[in-house]
């Protein structure tokens, strides 16, 4: 039996869970939030769609599933400039998770902002192996690279490494054209701003996350050994260390399988580099 424990299941959490189901990813769903109404509501209403899924609120057994989705703490709203700047409000919750999480043996994906700080302190604060810890979120870059890329007519693949946030770094070498060094700049400006014009709109992004989660989750289920960029707990890829990043990982049924490190170009390299530094600064509020 396959099981899938969210904690926290407010918008993104709450939508992941019932893709999960419609898509048949698990066989059963530990669903938890600290807010009790939302939590009873969520589980009613994956109940009453039918599908023929287990869902629990057993916090106890969350440590027993294949795939635990960390989704608390205070999410990003209008008011909330970047990201990185709920860290202080969820360091409490990653350590409070963490602690419950000992002795968890399965993957653990992390969703919550400021994601990469986040998911190196889980993998700090639960000591796993770091393959065992995911980060979510350069799937959801990747993605909106892809648009701005159709938009202006260029070829893909879009890949976004680097932090999920400000210091993203979009790969333009990989596109397979060449783009001037001002509308790299002014690509990454758009995408700093795509999740901010979601969030003003309806409140939270919702769609694009709870999708990609839910290919992450079965990438992993399925053993797909599929090639995702995710955050990673580094120990010299890329020449970096102490932090969790976004990279181009091979993702399967125990989590990350390998790390691919390729070629940048100067800029990204140079963007690359940026965006540990920053993270890195973040990272040590878990090592203090």
């Amino acid at each position: 039996m396959t099981s899938l424990a969210i904690l926290g299941v407010g918008k993104v959490g709450g939508e992941t869970a019932f893709l999960s189901a419609a898509l048949g990813l698990a066989d059963e769903i530990i669903l938890y939030d600290a807010y009790d109404p939302i939590l009873r509501a969520q589980v009613l209403d994956l109940q009453h769609t039918g599908i023929d899924v287990t869902v629990s609120t057993d916090t106890a057994a969350m440590r027993d599933a294949d795939i635990f989705i960390f989704a608390a703490g205070t999410p990003r709203t209008p008011d909330v400039r970047t990201r990185a700047d709920l860290l202080e409000a969820n360091i409490p919750v990653v350590k409070r998770c963490g602690r419950h999480l000992q002795g968890f043996s399965g993957v653990v994906i992390t969703i919550t902002n400021p994601m990469d700080a986040n998911n190196y302190g889980l993998w700090k604060v639960m000591g796993i192996d770091r393959r065992q810890c995911i980060g979510f979120g350069g799937q959801l870059d990747s993605a909106r690279f892809a648009c701005l890329l159709r938009e202006a007519g260029v070829p893909g693949p879009a890949w976004v490494l680097g932090e999920h946030g400000e210091h993203q770094v979009p790969l333009f070498s990989k596109t397979g054209a060449y783009v001037e060094i001002d509308e790299r700049e002014a690509t990454l400006s758009r995408m700093r701003g795509a999740s901010m014009e979601v969030i003003r709109g309806k409140g939270g992004t919702v769609f694009g996350p709870a999708y990609h989660i839910a290919m992450l989750i079965r990438a992993i289920l399925e053993d797909r050994r599929e090639v995702l960029s995710c955050s990673c707990v580094l120990d010299g890829e890329y020449g970096l260390s102490g932090c969790s990043l976004g990279v181009p990982a091979r993702i399967g049924r125990e989590g990350i399988l390998g790390i691919e490190e390729w070629s940048l170009d100067t800029w990204e390299e140079e963007k690359m580099a940026e965006a540990g530094a920053f993270v890195k600064g973040l990272c040590r509020r878990f090592d203090d």
